[in-house]
């Protein structure tokens, strides 16, 4: 996988707050913090995106029907015990 170099700006309190999370072990350099909270926010948005599509899919399978918690919770019983 390639690598792009990029420049950003931060305020002193973030730069403080990424070299603390260096000095205490949690990432190795700059770029890692970066990096892992880019990923962070990408499992974010997919799982978001996720739930969205079930949302769209609930939505679009017609009109609800009854639910019997009680049948519900038996049914399972007898099967798994």
């Amino acid at each position: 996988m390639g690598t792009v170099r990029k420049t950003i700006t931060l305020t002193e309190k973030q730069d403080g707050w990424i070299k603390a999370q260096i000095d205490a072990g949690h990432y190795t350099n700059d770029s890692e913090y970066i990096r892992d909270l880019i990923r962070r926010e990408q499992e974010r948005s997919a799982g978001i995106d996720a739930i969205r599509a079930a949302l769209i899919e609930g939505e679009a399978s017609g009109e609800p029907r009854p639910f019997d918690a009680d049948a519900f919770k038996q049914k399972m019983l007898t099967v798994h015990g």
